[in-house]
């Protein structure tokens, strides 16, 4: 067990119409002035925004809007938050939607006073020292950004994604009413179980095997995703299912379950030059590069997968070496992938092939030419990420 520092301050309201609550909570945490940050459609479709804007109004709450955040957030809106922020003198920034658009107002919220391009935040070339207030309604559980300290941005220019993790940017507060999740699409709702599942994953396979309890929480979080994610997909309005889906996807991302140990986090980073290039579904692409990861790095630690087929797939090992129980874990995985509709390929994510240059683009992006190593369980190259690549073609 490695020593740790775990620091969750996010206040969650969650259940049936927590957004009422939120005039109280902006004045709670101190604004203002509020930038109402959204997506498209779907805020306005459902009532949401109207309800926020009317609620915010009724309260002598100013706010200004900014809209038009897609998946994988783009630096150029953050740009135009930034300098609308500044000329409108927010001070508070409320985030209505998923992940990209909590991601996205994190970003706004670090360039606000910083004089240089928010994107040195990125890169490492700045280290904020400040970022607005961020209080979000939740819409689309996936991400768990609502309670973690990370943010993923894409730059437009050359399609690179990159994040950065800061306790700066933890959201002050998180609405979550499980009835708002009703509508989203099969697609989205596996992807979000998907990078949810993924985020325990990323800090389950680990070298560190002595921290009981933060192994059986994280077990049984990605068998509850499971079994949850298989029940909302065929009872959209399930609120149980609906409920338990939105409460992990925050439990997954909150370190609750990387307490002990060391998080590997390679699948993520192989990925992110997947959805850069790409520009797809950022759960999708877990999927399809995770089994090639797992094979690639499985030695490391063979018993841990083995562990895995058996507490969270419901192997029967018995008989198995640890090479057999980690290969039908691996297998019963994918499968599970595949039956709630995600690639577990890079072929099917695509739907075509992907090139030996775009192979050698995106691991020399995500090596930083071959000069950074990406994991902790297995630490890969760049020809250790070639491989990856090849194996998930």
């Amino acid at each position: 067990m490695v020593n740790f520092n775990y620091y969750a301050p996010t206040q969650v309201v969650f259940g049936r119409g927590a957004e009422d609550n939120l005039p109280c909570l902006i004045n709670k945490y101190g604004g203002t002035k509020v930038l109402v940050h959204y997506g498209g459609k779907s805020a306005i479709k459902s009532g949401l925004l109207q309800k926020v804007e009317d609620m915010l109004s009724g309260a002598g709450i100013a706010y200004v809007k900014l809209g038009g955040v897609v998946p994988n957030p783009r630096l150029s809106l953050v740009h135009e938050g930034i300098e609308l922020c500044r000329k409108e003198g927010v001070d508070f920034i409320l985030a209505i939607g998923g992940g990209s658009v909590i991601d996205s107002s994190k970003a706004i919220g670090y360039g606000v006073g910083y004089d240089g391009d928010v994107w040195d935040v990125y890169t490492r070339k700045y280290e904020p020292q400040s970022c607005l207030p961020i209080g979000t309604i939740l819409t689309i559980p996936a991400a768990g950004s609502e309670m973690s300290d990370s943010s993923v941005i894409t730059n437009d220019n050359g399609d690179i994604k990159i994040g950065f993790s800061s306790n700066l940017c933890r959201c002050k507060f998180a609405i979550m009413d499980p009835t708002r999740t009703f509508t989203l699409p099969a697609w989205q709702t596996a992807c979000g179980v998907t990078d949810m599942m993924m985020h325990t994953m990323e800090r389950y396979f680990s070298k560190e095997d002595d921290m009981e309890i933060t192994d059986a929480l994280a077990e049984g979080l990605i068998r509850t995703c499971m079994t949850e994610g298989t029940k909302a997909l065929k009872e959209p309005e399930n609120y149980e299912a609906r409920a338990n889906i939105m409460w992990a996807g925050s439990l997954a991302h909150n370190d609750l379950t990387g307490c002990g140990t060391i998080g590997d986090w390679a699948t993520h980073h192989i990925e992110h030059e997947l959805s850069g290039m790409f520009d797809i579904s950022h759960g999708a692409g877990l999927a399809a590069v995770w089994g090639s990861w797992a094979r690639y790095a499985r030695e490391e630690n063979m018993p841990r997968f083995a562990r895995f087929a058996k507490n969270v797939m419901g192997i029967d090992i018995t008989g198995m070496t640890d090479l057999e129980a980690a290969e039908a874990g691996i297998q019963a995985m994918e499968r599970y992938f595949e039956s709630i509709g995600m690639p577990t390929n890079i072929h099917d994510l695509l739907g075509k092939e992907v090139s030996d240059a775009e192979i050698e683009k995106m691991a020399d992006i995500a090596s930083h030419g071959d000069t950074h190593t990406l994991g902790a369980l297995k630490v890969l190259k760049k020809a250790d990420i070639i491989a990856i690549y090849n194996m998930a073609k």
